[in-house]
């Protein structure tokens, strides 16, 4: 019964038709009405030291977030006149060292916009650098207990079956060996392997504007004259979209619905030219040759306009704008949408978001940053991607090193040092209360939550261990730390489809069952779960990293195999013989 639900589960999973917490907790909850999981112990996990442990680690990713540090890291190290092979494997570097400390996309969304900047200031495709961020950010979570999910539970595993978990820097040896040589493998070796697909032409206008914005006069005789732009219908959900208000020499880019239209008024429009040409018919509008700069006409010192990607977990995700009315709500126009490099053509309105879109976002200046954080978006480019002002670096550092010491010493559990930071964060003012809210990823806490039931369900059944007994009599032939190899394998392969955290729930009762089964240390075991769990290099949807930038790189899904495959190889190349020294087979459990 258990192996069957799990099987739907896997299926809804990989299907992505539902959200992976939503699949979860309905996987919970009938686990519980067939009595395979105690309903006194239904709820258990949500209270489990490796949840709270990973609701921690985000808030102080969103604490060093907004930092200032990586910027003034990477000025210092991207120095023009670097090959760009250099620069890439210096970026990625920065990345992977974030991400051991912090959660993985939090790393990736710091060093994404320098990626960006740094693809155009050296003019050369986003898809050269994004790909290897990514990957980057994945390696570099291998490296120390609180650096990616699957080491938090599988240390809590470890602390369930052994009494004893995984210490902070427990996963160092092996995470470090297989982070250098991926950084360079990247190195060497991405720039003939990542696709060379400009998502934009270098150093012009990404969305190319130019050609979907003109100016119109509202003649004396305009059907339009003393009409409000909402009575008229004009917004981010119709096919004309006033972009900016040119009245007696002033800009007013942006211009609220309320704005009523005045003869002689000159108005910035977005709109394809058919539709241009018959609303200046219609509605006696002139065409006027383009007067003012384009730069000029979207943005000022009180509008911004940025360019933004659609996060897995966001609002807008599966909907569209005119479903959200953006323009009402949240006070923005959406300029354009751009898909795997390319903008989207038709009615912005009646486009479905999907994860990975980069959309382009005029709104108020002062409001922009907490706009895109309600819409789930991460800033590419531009000054509205800091988040806060400077000078909060040093006392963020200091609290979250004094964790990292607190635990490393055995001063205090993870759950406690981390925890206790995470309030310090905001009792400094670094972060405020409801920003510490909003940077955990619920979705991830209610996966966990409602996966780790299951998980001991796996073992409580019988059902981990008749899988591991068929697997260690399929691998009869082979030598034990050929069996390691084999559950290293197969969870790559699980986190290629499935969640991370949800690849490492199910395999670490396999895993503890193998090396039963083999009177072997589970320790090895559990690191290659661990290792496995985290490289999903193979596809888009393998990790929220890799689907952040299919869009801004204009990747295509099978463009990601040209990179992840050899790099796969490469983590168990070198992952496994660090293991099996690391963790011998033979070593005494605690």
């Amino acid at each position: 019964m258990l192996l069957s639900l799990l099987g739907v589960t896997l299926v809804l999973f990989t299907a992505g038709r539902w959200r992976y917490d939503l699949v979860a907790l309905l996987a919970l909850m009938a686990a519980t009405a067939l009595g395979l999981v105690p309903a006194g112990k239904a709820f258990l996990g949500f209270g489990d030291p490796a949840v709270v442990t990973v609701a921690a680690v985000l808030v102080l990713s969103q604490a060093l977030r907004k930092t200032e540090v990586l910027d003034r890291v990477a000025q210092v190290l991207l120095r023009r006149g670097s090959p760009v092979p250099t620069q890439i494997a210096v970026l990625t570097g920065i990345v992977a060292a974030l991400s051991a400390f912090m959660n993985n996309v939090g790393a990736l969304a710091l060093a994404l916009p320098l990626g960006i900047q740094l693809a155009r200031r050296e003019q050369i495709p986003p898809s050269l650098l994004l790909m290897p961020l990514a990957f980057g950010s994945l390696l570099g979570g291998t490296a120390t207990l609180i650096g990616t999910p699957p080491n938090i539970i599988l240390s809590d595993v470890r602390a369930q079956s052994t009494g004893t978990g995984f210490d902070l820097f427990a996963f160092a040896p092996v995470g470090l060996a297989v982070t250098l040589a991926g950084v360079a493998f990247i190195w060497g070796f991405s720039r003939y392997l990542v696709p060379h697909r400009p998502a934009t032409d270098p150093g012009e206008d990404p969305f190319h504007m130019e050609d979907y914005i003109s100016e119109v006069q509202v003649g004396e005789d305009s059907s339009l004259a003393g009409q409000s732009l909402r009575e008229v219908g004009w917004s981010t959900d119709s096919e004309v979209l006033v972009a900016c208000l040119i009245r007696d020499g002033q800009r007013f880019p942006a211009p609220p619905t309320s704005t009523v239209l005045l003869p002689g008024d000159l108005l910035v429009v977005e709109a394809d030219p058919p539709t241009l040409r018959l609303l200046s018919h219609a509605a006696g509008l002139k065409l006027v040759g383009s007067q003012t700069p384009l730069s000029g006409a979207l943005a000022s010192e009180e509008v911004s306009v940025v360019e933004a990607v659609v996060g897995r977990q966001s609002p807008l995700f599966r909907r569209t704008a005119r479903h959200l009315d953006l323009r009402r709500r949240y006070g923005i126009n959406m300029l354009g949408v751009a898909r795997a490099g390319r903008r989207l053509e038709g009615r912005l309105g009646d486009i479905p978001f999907q994860s990975g879109d980069v959309l382009l976002l005029q709104g108020a200046a002062g409001h922009m940053a907490e706009t895109l954080r309600a819409l789930g978006c991460l800033p590419l480019a531009g000054p509205d991607r800091r988040f806060s002002p400077p000078g909060r670096a040093l006392p963020a550092i200091a609290i979250f090193g004094a964790a990292v010491v607190a635990t490393a010493t055995g001063f205090l559990p993870v759950p406690v040092a981390f925890v206790g930071a995470a309030a310090a964060m905001v009792v400094a003012g670094i972060l405020t209360l409801q920003e510490a809210y909003e940077s955990i990823d619920w979705s991830v806490v209610i996966l966990l939550g409602a996966m780790l039931p299951l998980g001991t369900a796996m073992e409580t059944s019988g059902a981990a261990r008749d899988i591991a007994s068929r697997l260690v009599a399929s691998g009869a032939a082979l030598p034990p730390f050929a069996m390691v190899g084999l559950v290293l394998v197969l969870s790559m392969a699980m986190s290629n489809v499935l969640n991370n955290a949800a690849t490492a729930v199910l395999m670490a009762p396999i895993a503890l069952n193998t090396a039963g089964a083999l009177r072997a240390s589970v320790d090895p075991f559990l690191m290659a779960v661990a290792l496995g769990s985290t490289a999903a290099f193979l596809t888009p949807i393998g990790h929220p990293s890799n689907t952040l930038v299919m869009g801004p790189g204009g990747y295509l899904f099978r463009d990601y195999w040209r990179l992840g495959l050899p790099l796969s190889l490469l983590v168990v190349l070198v992952g496994l013989p660090a293991i099996l020294w690391r963790w011998p087979l033979a070593a005494a459990v605690p």
